[in-house]
């Protein structure tokens, strides 16, 4: 989880840039594309760049393109899932010339090979990476063919492909229409059970870690295969809608499109169940502790179930000294807040400073503790970063 933190650490302070003119350059760079064949892009961007009206504009843009080829020269090869590269000037004052550079890993696979060179950085594919934290799996199916998939985030990977061949394989001939019959019905439950048998494949792949299976496809065969329940106990069926098409490309993407609000909600009642578990521990001085210094001390004392962290959370551990006594002092800070004076009448300098909450992330990537990240839109979202100052925990027991 600690990865999920940076990168929208990350993302916020991007989204935070503002250039002067069209001189930030955002690029993806896919996992399967070649680094040289990028960095030869670059150099025809950079020789394009030569027609910009304004100079500053103008080599504030070749300066950023260079540094990108720079950097990107210190890899033979992307990284698993791609990279994207943010440079630019970021410079509030117009005489100076600030230019930065910027990486993600993204945590899913960069599709599409992307170069923009605006006056905002462009972070949107990311973020939409970001947006949904759980894994689902899809299924689009008919009488005959059947597609299942893994979704995480806006990334969809296929599992598997099926095709029932009930119609076409059983024969008529001497039988009568009561035993065809059967035969048929008898065909299509096998075709239904190596639906299930499949998506119960990819549920114990994941550790049974999926959230739940969405079901899509045109006519009554899906309501059907649903119906029959030859699924594992641990899957559950979220989500039941009508497609035309049941393909990897369009009946995913349109099974997708209308589950998408389903999906969302199912993200809201997640962290809805986490807070209002939480508050009832608390209510009760139970099993629950919050803060930055109580949920440390139950990390440290390995006792923590799960770890709610609200998404704007801002801290900052700061050590620092007085420059006429001595004096030092580490506190937590949130905000722009700040200590100026010591009681000694000396101005107080910054001598080291970190981030807590990463802290706090690797202690609980180390002891396998699930974390979650609680969007601070709605009423509990609220709650947890104005009442309990972002940091949440429940436990297993009471240190």
């Amino acid at each position: 989880m600690k990865q999920e933190y940076d990168i929208k650490r990350e993302l916020k302070r991007l989204a935070s840039i503002r250039g002067a003119g069209t001189e930030l350059i955002s690029i993806y760079v896919p996992p399967d594309f070649q680094i040289s064949e990028e960095i030869a892009k670059l150099r025809d961007e950079h020789s394009q760049s030569s027609n910009i009206k304004s100079k500053t504009t103008k080599l504030n843009v070749q300066g950023a393109i260079e540094k990108i080829i720079q950097y990107l020269k210190l890899y033979n090869k992307p990284p698993k899932n791609g990279i994207a590269v943010f440079c630019g000037n970021i410079s509030k004052e117009q005489a100076k010339t600030d230019i930065e550079l910027f990486s993600i890993e993204p945590p899913q696979p960069i599709k599409a090979n992307i170069y923009r060179c605006d006056s905002s950085f462009l972070i949107e594919p990311i973020e939409s990476m970001m947006e949904a934290k759980d894994m689902y799996v899809l299924l689009v199916m008919d009488g005959r063919d059947a597609t299942i998939a893994t979704l995480k985030g806006t990334g969809i990977t296929v599992e598997k492909t099926l095709r029932s061949f009930a119609h076409a394989k059983v024969h008529k001939g001497g039988q009568s229409a009561a035993r065809y019959t059967r035969a048929i019905e008898e065909s299509i439950s096998d075709y239904y059970k190596e639906i299930s048998s499949s998506i119960n494949d990819v549920f114990k792949k994941y550790d049974f870690k999926i959230k739940g299976l969405v079901v899509g496809g045109p006519g009554p065969a899906k309501e059907n295969f649903v119906r029959e329940n030859e699924l594992n106990y641990q899957v559950k069926v979220v989500g039941v809608f009508d497609t035309g098409y049941t393909d990897e490309h369009t009946g995913m993407n349109e099974l997708l499109d209308k589950a998408k609000d389903l999906l969302s909600e199912q993200a809201v009642m997640g962290e809805r169940r986490l807070m209002e578990r939480f508050l009832k521990e608390l209510s009760k001085n139970g099993l629950a502790t919050y803060g930055y210094d109580n949920v440390k001390k139950a990390l440290d004392a390995n006792a923590v179930d799960k770890l709610l962290i609200s998404e704007d959370i801002e801290l900052r551990k700061v050590h620092y000294k007085c420059g006429s006594c001595g004096f030092e002092i580490t506190r937590i800070e949130e905000g722009n807040s700040r200590l100026e004076k010591h009681d000694c009448g000396g101005n107080f300098e910054i001598v080291e400073q970190s981030d807590p909450v990463e802290e706090l992330l690797e202690k609980a990537d180390k002891q396998g503790v699930e974390t979650t990240f609680i969007s601070s839109e709605g009423q509990y979202g609220q709650e947890l970063i104005l009442g309990f100052k972002g940091i949440a925990a429940l436990l297993k027991y009471r240190p």
